[in-house]
């Protein structure tokens, strides 16, 4: 099993991403597919999550600002990421698992810096 996260790079404050996770080994549509994120200095935290049914949950301080969406002919995840923030700023790793709370396959991360 394999994930490939990208999209990541340099934006100002206010600016948009879109991060891609491309899946390969599993179906993506059969599994919770989350996004995490670990500023330096900081524990990774829980950014949002897509479950196999489609719905989506999101972190308080993402909600209104980022969507996950999932592309099931692609076999691949987005996190869209709209209004950013310094705080955003992290490394952003995609995963896969049973549940929004158990992952078993990660991918390498993908690199977000929001500048001031």
């Amino acid at each position: 099993v394999q994930l490939q996260a990208s999209g990541g790079g340099l934006v100002q404050a206010g600016g948009s991403l879109r991060l891609s996770c491309a899946t390969s080994g599993r179906t993506v549509s059969r599994y919770a597919m989350g996004w995490l994120r670990q500023a330096p200095g900081k524990e990774r935290e829980f950014v949002g999550v897509i479950l196999s049914y489609g719905s989506t949950v999101y972190a308080d301080p993402v909600k209104g600002r980022f969507t996950i969406s999932r592309d099931n002919a692609k076999n691949t995840v987005y996190l869209q990421m709209n209004s950013l923030k310094p705080e955003d700023t992290a490394v952003y790793y995609c995963a896969l698992g049973s549940s929004r709370y158990k992952y078993d396959y990660w991918g390498q991360g993908t690199q977000v810096t929001v500048s001031s």
